[in-house]
């Protein structure tokens, strides 16, 4: 139980540090939220819970492709604001874009055979 709750420390502890500091200094928040700490807090957790350095491998490759698609979100969110649309409908189109992107990559690496 309470490694469970470190986990849940740890990982909130980051998320409210990034929306903190984007209130300070835009682009520290952006450097602490580009880095890849959840990938990094999961391959730890993994290690200390099941020591299969093969899930370890196999969760990096899967997040290396899914992270293409989550880039649709960080240029289409700024380029709908710039365009003057508000922030709801913005977030919204952003969002359902990435989506598609995810179905669209699924699609692609089925198609070539890369299995996540």
């Amino acid at each position: 139980m309470w490694h469970y709750l470190l986990k849940l420390l740890i990982t909130s502890v980051v998320v409210v540090a990034v929306s903190e500091l984007a209130r300070r200094e835009t682009w520290w928040a952006a450097l602490l939220a580009a880095l890849p700490l959840t990938s990094l807090l999961a391959f730890v957790w993994l290690h200390l819970e099941t020591r299969d350095a093969g899930r370890i491998a196999d969760l990096s490759q899967s997040i290396f492709w899914l992270v293409l698609p989550s880039l649709l979100l960080l240029l289409l969110l700024p380029a709908l604001l710039r365009a003057g649309w508000s922030f709801w409908p913005s977030l919204v189109a952003s969002a359902a874009a990435t989506a598609l992107g995810y179905v669209a990559l699924a699609w692609l690496l089925h198609k070539a055979g890369i299995r996540l």
